[in-house]
């Protein structure tokens, strides 16, 4: 039933990026199959002007994917826009532009984007249902059973933040360490542009290959974590170097 529902603690299948939850589609369906065995989901599809159809609506050149899900004999609606890492909707038409090391990229609308909109519509819809829903309202916890809760895990220490670019003092031991301290409201997106751009300042101190190295040597372990959080940026911070070691050459 709804009411069962509402109580269910979803916090072990969700995961967090760029400011948002998400909660694992298939542990979602899974649970919803469990509380009615009868229970559908349905992705709306739209008609082109050449008669083919696609799983999402054309809205001002963005696209929205729709579906509906019925538990209980009641069916509800729910749509969701097909965005890029930045929670921003992409353009079907796509577009080109540079990242903030000058690369050029091309964002397009594509089979993968689509499916994963889909896919946390489907998690939408069932939230309208009561599973998880108080996630959407950005409670804690679910409506109280009577059960008393057990105790919420520490939070975990907010991602340590450079104090200052790295030092430019020629022979200086850790001469291209970058130092860093907590901040109490840092977040991950915090995080990595602060190590982003420090590591861009160190890398225009480098004077050779053997710099470009030490750069990355030494603070191996902050571009790890920067990879474990968005492997996107990761992957533009090793190009940066590249680049850099490559103009040495």
């Amino acid at each position: 039933m709804i009411a069962n529902l509402l109580k269910l603690n979803v916090q072990d299948h969700v995961e967090k990026k760029n400011g948002l939850t998400y909660l694992s589609w298939a542990w979602a369906w899974a649970e919803a199959l469990k509380a009615d065995p009868t229970a559908t989901f349905h992705v709306d599809t739209f008609q082109r002007a050449d008669g083919t159809t696609i799983p999402y609506m054309d809205i001002n050149g963005t696209a929205m994917v729709w579906v509906r899900t019925t538990l209980f004999g009641k069916e509800m609606t729910c749509f969701l826009p097909v965005m890029n890492s930045k929670n921003e909707p992409i353009k079907i038409a796509g577009r080109k532009y540079k990242d903030k090391y000058g690369n050029e990229k091309i964002e397009e609308l594509d089979s993968f984007n689509v499916n994963t909109a889909i896919m946390r519509c489907l998690t939408k819809c069932l939230a309208m249902h009561g599973l998880g829903l108080y996630i959407y309202a950005g409670e804690d916890l679910p409506e109280d059973d009577g059960v008393v809760p057990p105790p919420k895990p520490k939070a975990e220490k907010p991602p340590a933040l450079p104090s200052k670019p790295p030092a430019k003092m020629a022979g200086e031991p850790g001469r291209f360490q970058i130092t860093v301290t907590t901040k109490p409201d840092a977040t991950n997106t915090d995080f990595i542009n602060i190590v982003s751009e420090a590591a861009v300042v160190a890398l225009e101190q480098a004077t050779s290959q053997a710099d470009v190295m030490q750069v990355f040597q030494v603070n191996r372990a902050l571009f790890d974590k920067v990879k474990d959080i968005d492997p996107e940026c990761h992957k533009g911070l090793m190009s940066a170097f590249k680049t850099k070691k490559d103009s040495f050459q």
